[in-house]
């Protein structure tokens, strides 16, 4: 089981400071005394996770009791709260897993610990793969509604959305798979990195091309009004708050741990680079603190989700 420091983790595969990547010949010690590592207490991994935890659990269990809510735009916005849970879940039970052993209050074979480590590895990895697929899918039905309105009831139908979702689950269980268990080739780390960067690029062109539109939309309603200046410019500022937000934050929580993978592949024995691979722990904190905000952004906008939540919190009580 990978060590970093005092701090271990279970999460080894894709950490570039393991001892068990031997095919990339990573240099571990090879950093300066100017080298910044981010202590990362295991309290801020459970205390994240359980947020997130909550958020995402309240999100599906809203839109499974609204059937209003029951529409492949809903759908895929569950399925995007499951993966957020699927990565809260398991960064906690690695979490706990580790201080019942470092407490000496669980005790196995090391080749058990092994095998939940392979599981946990896993199912992250999927997770992770599952809700960036999740967000690429949300903005293509966002452009759809958007450039195909008359059409979009008849373009994305609730059996087409669940055929997408199964694919996606399947996919994503497929490939995680795949990764942990070849997570020492270069290849892997190199499709990992692209599967990123097309995301990325799929989510930046769709939003900028829909606030372009919209923005030509708000325009033409302008020069009816003969409002033009007040009217534009405040769409135009409201509309790029907004894209900056999106893609900021997907960039900001997601960017960091793509950057590491990637510099595993490009200076593996650079002092620099293996003091960024000390930091892995933060890298996987933004990744939990994406799916905190996840549901702020996706779900809780809704009005009708907010007033389910409502409803639900109150029968709760």
């Amino acid at each position: 089981m990978p060590t970093q420091g005092p701090q271990k983790r279970l999460l080894g595969s894709l950490n570039s400071t393991s001892t068990a990547t031997p095919h990339l010949g990573l240099a571990t010690n090879q950093t300066g005394p100017w080298c910044l590592q981010v202590s990362i207490p295991d309290g801020l991994f459970l205390s994240l996770g359980l947020v997130s935890l909550v958020e995402n659990v309240l999100v599906v269990i809203a839109i499974t009791k609204n059937r209003n809510l029951h529409s492949p735009m809903y759908s895929f916005i569950c399925c995007l709260a499951l993966s957020d849970l699927m990565v809260s879940i398991s960064l906690v039970l690695e979490t706990a897993i580790i201080l019942l052993l470092e407490a000496g209050a669980l005790v196995t074979r090391a080749a058990l610990v092994q095998q939940l480590d392979n599981v946990i590895d896993v199912l992250i990895c999927g997770s992770m793969v599952s809700s960036l697929c999740f967000l690429g899918v949300i903005a293509i039905d966002r452009y759809i509604s958007i450039f195909y309105a008359l059409r979009y009831h008849s373009i994305v139908t609730l059996p087409r959305a669940r055929r997408a979702i199964v694919g996606i689950w399947v996919a994503s269980i497929f490939f995680s798979t795949l990764f942990i268990t070849y997570y020492n080739h270069t290849a892997v780390l190199i499709c990992l990195v692209t599967f990123f960067l097309a995301m990325l690029a799929l989510m930046a062109i769709l939003y900028v091309h829909m606030l372009t539109r919209a923005y030509q939309h708000a325009q033409g309603i302008a020069q009816l009004q003969k409002r033009q200046g007040s009217t534009r410019q405040g769409f135009c500022l409201k509309g790029a708050a907004t894209l900056t937000i999106i893609l900021g934050i997907f960039f900001l929580c997601w960017g960091p741990f793509f950057l590491h993978l990637t510099l595993i592949v490009l200076c593996p024995q650079h002092p620099t680079c293996s003091c960024i691979f000390k930091n892995f722990n933060l890298y996987l904190v933004l990744i939990i603190f994406s799916s905190i905000v996840d549901p702020l952004i996706y779900a809780f906008r809704s009005q009708e989700l907010r007033m389910t939540l409502r409803e639900v919190l109150l029968c709760s009580w």
